[in-house]
């Protein structure tokens, strides 16, 4: 369109520059035709010249504003044919007695779309058609949160709805919901309002409850009553036997899964004491053209009898032929899938109901999609990766000369999924078995190398590409001969009888390899289920080593504790024999009273006699000693008395450990009054007093005091024996503890060598315990814990 101001003005000036032109060209035009230079002709020319241009532009200017003119009547002409058209069909939804809402995407926020149609239809009378979106205005509670959720499904994952809502004032209304290209839209209408239906309503509404019973009865149409809180009451024959033909209960009757399913739809309308309604069947918009069966009937039957699902299209898309398997598969409706359907409907169908792969731009999927149809060869999309998780595998090929496409689909999910665990699987096999300190290698039916690991090439010098090639057993032996000249090609020819020993009922094999490079190789030869066998080798060179020192060593242990045995047998009985005698005379020379011995010969007799007794009770401990090693020793339970027993180990101190110089340390004694009877073996328990009262003595102070304290704790007596000597050194626990005495560290005189040691066996013996613990200041503390009745509790070890 040219604009208005060269229409104007610029027009204005060409035209009036034709008419000065020729006014300005008049002199020269009148001058004499034959110029006398060429000087005097250019002027003439430039005149003629404008004025031919100026004749020529405004030809041309006129022209542009007619052409200008007939453009935009034609366009005003469109324009308001447009808007005929929209204001017409404006007014056929205004004039339906229906509610339209539309969400665009040229909406300017969410919450502005656009309301078409008569709000009195759905509100109540007086409301604004924007109130319609506040949904409680005009619903409960339950029925706006119910439409709520139907509205969020359709927007964002795009599922279309049709259900029924009770308002507030009582109406029965049925909104649907749907998408439309970018945008959605809801439709809301009273429930009785189809043509044909009101003459129906309005009989039934004016009745009572019985007489709205006995109209339905009688009604041909399947119709039903609910009451107020929406429970069905009543149902006509024509509704029972539509319902016992689908293999329904009435009295759990889903009304709108039967009516889709039979192609109706549900009329709800209002009587006294309920609801009233009755299944309408839906009007057919479209025939579609009949499908020729003479192109399906050849193959109809095999496709139905295939598990595979199977979808046939002819050249216009219309849906020719499907079976059982392809239903499963996409969980499609037979009365959706009626011959003539178009697959552009179908898949929107899939995708509304989120079982297509998810795709940005759906139009530009789809397009691609239906390239199937122009294609001359077999082609295989790539998957389709479900929302539910299945993948599925499309394969389209051409119908026939006449156009189409046959559709085979195939669930890969499970297949996908075994190979994934099959795959998982072979990595983690591989894995464990090259983190395996044995070699190992499988070899197939055919000899061939199957499976190896990375000790298997290194212990029998393999080299790792030409064992990826799966060498045949005989490649293999040729490199360890290679390797192992002088042994090698023996031994793997004994290897090789067993792998390639195809009978049924061969063995499996063990043994050991030893090669002429020192190496000790244990084998197994394992028969695995597939037919296959599996070698494994491990190096045991180094281990064998070990065995055989720890053998020898052990031999040589052996020997050494029998030598012991002997030498404390031996000795211990040789010895006693002797010692005897020398105590006797000792005692003898220290009981004369009349013998002309002197004071320090007397002393020296005493010491004599002293280190006798210690002498004899350290051989007594070996021997004790020794039969706990044994397993032999035994305890002579009996009632003691714990005095005599303190006693008696109080009169041994004193025999085997005299005063020479100094002080002697002082024994008291504390025992608990009304102490109960202890059952133990007395002798043995004088030698753990002895031993613990002995071993005080020698580390004390001389002067210094040592306590024995003997309590009752319910059934067990406990000794404390505390001195106040240098303290417990971790060498003198440990001595309680195992058979070690450190008879040296610090005591001021010998002791009787193992005396530590058997305090603990004999304790464990009767079932006690012993503890030592430093005391503070300076000194110890040990506490012997017993069983009352070691008869009772038993040998502790």
């Amino acid at each position: 369109m040219v604009p208005e101001r060269f229409r104007k003005h610029l027009g204005f000036a060409a035209l009036s520059a034709a008419p000065l032109s020729l006014l300005a060209a008049a002199p020269a035009v009148a001058q004499s035709g034959v110029p006398v230079s060429l000087g005097g002709i250019a002027p003439v020319a430039v005149v003629l010249g404008a004025g031919a241009f100026s004749l020529i532009a405004m030809a041309v200017v006129r022209s542009i504003l007619v052409d200008t003119r007939a453009a935009r009547r034609r366009a005003s002409s469109q324009i308001a044919d447009l808007r005929n058209m929209v204001d017409e069909y404006e007014s056929l939804i205004a004039g339906s007695r229906e509610l339209t809402v539309l969400w665009t995407d040229e909406s300017a926020t969410p919450a502005e779309p656009r309301i078409l149609g008569d709000a009195s239809a759905v509100l109540p009378v007086g409301r604004q058609p924007h109130s319609v979106l506040n949904l409680r205005s005009w619903l409960g509670p339950a029925e706006a949160n119910r439409l709520q959720e139907l509205l969020d499904n359709l927007k964002m994952h795009g599922h279309r709805f049709s259900s029924s809502l009770k308002t507030l004032d009582g109406r029965q209304v049925r909104c649907s919901g749907w998408v439309m290209g970018g945008a959605i839209a809801m439709r809301l209408r009273p429930a009785y309002l189809e043509p044909g239906e009101a003459a129906s309503v309005a009989v039934v509404e004016a009745a009572d409850w019985q007489c709205a019973q006995a109209i339905i009865t009688h009604m041909p149409e399947p119709a039903f009553l609910r009451l107020e809180d929406g429970k069905l009451d009543f149902a006509n024959p024509a509704l029972v036997n539509l319902a016992q033909t689908r293999g329904k209960s009435v009295e759990n009757l889903d009304l709108d899964a039967l009516a889709a399913a039979v192609n109706c739809y549900v009329v709800e309308f209002d009587v006294p004491g309920g609801i009233g309604g009755y299944l309408a069947p839906r009007k057919s918009i479209s025939n579609p053209a009949p499908i020729p069966e003479a192109a399906v009937a050849p193959i109809s039957g095999l496709i139905d009898n295939l598990g595979t699902p199977i979808a046939i299209f002819n050249a216009k898309r219309q849906l020719v032929q499907y079976n059982e398997a392809y239903i499963k598969l996409w969980g499609l409706d037979r009365l959706f899938l009626t011959p003539g359907t178009d697959e552009r409907a179908v898949l929107d169908k899939l995708r509304t109901e989120g079982r297509l792969p998810n795709s940005v731009d759906y139009h530009t999927w789809r397009a691609n999609h239906l390239k199937s149809y122009e294609r001359t060869e077999p082609f295989e999309a790539d998957p389709w990766h479900l929302p539910d998780g299945r993948t599925v595998k499309v394969i389209s090929a051409p119908a026939g000369a006449e156009g189409g496409v046959i559709y085979v689909f195939e669930d890969m999910t499970e297949w996908l999924n075994m190979a994934s665990t099959n795959k998982a699987f072979t990595n983690v096999q591989r894995e464990t078995i090259n983190a395996l300190s044995e070699a190992v290698a499988v070899f197939g039916t055919n000899g061939r190398l199957t499976l190896w690991n990375p000790r298997f090439e290194e212990l029998w010098s393999q080299v790792k590409s030409e064992l990826e090639t799966a060498p045949h057993i005989d490649q293999i032996a040729s490199r360890c001969v290679q390797a192992l000249p002088h042994d090698g090609a023996t031994i793997w020819r004994d290897l090789k009888r067993a792998i390639i020993d195809l009978n049924p009922t061969r063995t499996d094999q063990k043994g050991r390899i030893t090669r002429s490079d020192g190496k000790l190789i244990d084998f197994s030869i394992t028969r695995l289920p597939d037919g296959q066998s599996m070698m494994t080798f491990i190096d045991v060179t180094e281990s064998a080593s070990y065995s055989k020192v720890l053998k020898e060593r052990n031999d040589a242990l052996v020997a050494a504790d029998r030598l012991k045995d002997a030498f404390v047998e031996n000795v211990s009985y040789e010895l006693r024999s002797p010692l005897t005698s020398i105590i006797g005379f000792a005692e003898v020379l220290a009981a004369d009273e009349s013998s002309p011995l002197t004071a320090q010969q007397r002393d020296y007799i005493s010491y004599i006699h002293a280190s006798s007794v210690s002498l004899g009770v350290l051989i007594d401990n070996i021997l004790d000693l020794a039969s706990v090693d044994a397993g032999i020793a035994e305890l002579n339970p009996e009632r003691l008395d714990v005095h005599a027993l303190i006693e008696k180990a109080r009169a041994g101190i004193s025999a085997t450990m005299p005063e020479v110089s100094g002080v002697p340390a002082k024994l008291v004694v504390d025992i608990e009054p009304n102490l109960p009877s202890l059952i133990a073996d007395g002798t043995r328990l004088v030698q753990v007093l002895y031993n613990l009262l002995s071993n005080a003595a020698r580390f004390a102070p001389p002067g210094s005091e040592i306590r024995l304290a003997v309590t009752s704790r319910d059934n067990r007596m406990l000794f404390v024996i505390e001195d106040e000597g240098p303290g417990l050194t971790d060498e003198l626990k440990s001595a309680i503890l195992t058979r070690l005495d450190t008879p040296a560290a610090g005591g001021r005189q010998r002791g009787a060598g193992l005396g530590l040691s058997i305090v603990r066996t004999f304790v464990n013996l009767h079932g006690g315990t012993i503890s030592a613990e430093r005391r503070e200041p300076k000194g110890s503390r040990i506490i012997v814990n017993l069983p009352r009745d070691s008869a009772l509790a038993g040998v502790a070890e």
